[in-house]
């Protein structure tokens, strides 16, 4: 694709590095088949290939409007372009570029922005959600239905393994995630300890910075990611740790692009790669570890959601599939399993119809054929997904703590 940069962007790294995403893209339209929001909304600027246009029409100087933010807001970033690009388009850089070039010359309307700040200085915040949550689990009786569906009760085993092993692993605890479903943590280091690694749990992590990235605050992103870098690579250095386990697809995904984000920082850029280097899913280490030491007895059948942050971005579709089958569980075929189930973070809240329309979708497909469970790998899918259907939703490791 041919560009022409406007001068105010000489200046400009992250400018550069689009015009660079931009000329890879030869505007082919694959990318269209495989995009939820085009297939929901039939819009061609709501698939990547009119959001690249966007962003094109941005850099080249052209007027930017509230309508070019909106289009760009309704991305849910689930990367499944980037599966099918034939290009190899970096699409998912360009557009956090394209968002943030826009956030500053378009203000967005007051409650838009007090959602914003709200869910910046609530969701990285471990103790400030528990908090809001417990309050929530309180006047639970009395919300309104949607409220009662948002706030989850708290199920399954919580109990920790601390048994010491010769092998370590740091895990990153998450922000909400303690609080949401503590079992999943809990069940993560007691099948770890069943293969001979402890998972050291200290509370070492900030937000991982993917919610501050996402909405429109990159400087508090930046920081968060450094602190946890400072926090964490003395103990790879060291080998104290051999990786740095996350069992929330989302968060991995971030993380594994902290080389990515820092690698024009003098200081932080080699720290980072090393850091998104030891950076897991969970699926990696159990994938490379014998099975047979579980000793698991499965009988049930299984509707597996493979979150966007593990098939697209992480590239990992078909890991947990995999070892699911090899745990002894039936696993359904899910049609369009591609596709997002429209949780994305905070999208689920800043776009709540297409999400739940989204969601709709989603539920259908994984309930097409009778299942004991829906699994799924991340904490925002389980509990978007558990909102809308009484079939019990849990994060597959749980199926492996038996």
């Amino acid at each position: 694709m041919q560009t022409r940069i406007s001068p105010e962007y000489n200046s400009s790294v992250a400018a550069q590095r689009a015009e660079q995403i931009l000329r890879s893209c030869v505007h082919c339209g694959f990318c269209t088949a495989t995009c939820p929001t085009y297939q929901l909304l039939g819009d061609e600027l709501d698939s990547p290939r009119g959001r690249i246009y966007l962003i094109k029409q941005l850099l080249e100087g052209n007027p930017v409007t509230q309508s070019t933010q909106q289009h760009l807001d309704r991305c849910l970033l689930c990367r499944s372009c980037e599966t099918t690009c034939p290009s190899g388009v970096e699409y998912s850089h360009l557009l956090e570029i394209g968002r943030s070039l826009t956030a500053k010359k378009v203000k967005r309307p007051l409650t838009e922005r007090i959602k914003r700040y709200l869910l910046r200085m609530l969701l990285p915040y471990p103790a400030r959600f528990s908090t809001a949550l417990r309050a929530g689990r309180f006047f639970k009786n009395v919300l309104p239905k949607k409220l009662k569906q948002a706030i989850p009760d708290i199920t399954g085993n919580t109990q920790w393994c601390h048994e010491p092993q010769s092998r370590k692993m740091l895990l990153l605890n998450g922000c909400v995630q303690p609080a949401l479903s503590p079992s999943i943590n809990a069940a993560t280091s007691r099948v770890l300890n069943k293969l001979g690694i402890e998972l050291i749990n200290k509370p070492l992590a900030r937000c991982c910075g993917a919610v501050n990235q996402h909405l429109d605050d990159e400087a508090k992103a930046q920081l968060l990611i450094k602190q946890n870098i400072d926090q964490w690579y003395p103990l790879i250095e060291s080998s104290e740790v051999e990786a740095i386990v996350i069992t929330a697809s989302g968060c991995g995904a971030m993380i594994k692009d902290y080389g990515y984000l820092l690698r024009h920082d003098s200081d932080y850029a080699a720290k980072a790669s090393a850091i998104s280097l030891h950076c897991k899913d969970i699926s990696e280490i159990i994938a490379a570890e014998d099975l047979s030491r579980l000793q698991i007895t499965a009988d049930q059948t299984v509707a597996f959601h493979s979150p966007c942050t593990l098939q697209h971005a992480q590239k990992l579709n078909g890991l947990v599939e995999s070892i699911l089958q090899q745990a002894g569980y039936q696993l359904n075929t899910i049609r369009d399993a591609h596709l997002c189930c429209g949780s994305a973070g905070t999208y689920s809240i800043l776009q709540a119809e297409i999400s739940q329309q989204l969601k709709t979708n989603k539920l259908n497909a994984l309930q097409e054929y009778p299942a004991d469970i829906i699994a799924t790998a991340n904490i925002g899918c389980l509990h978007h997904l558990s909102s809308g259907t009484q079939t019990v939703v849990k994060h597959w490791i749980e199926l492996l703590d038996q």
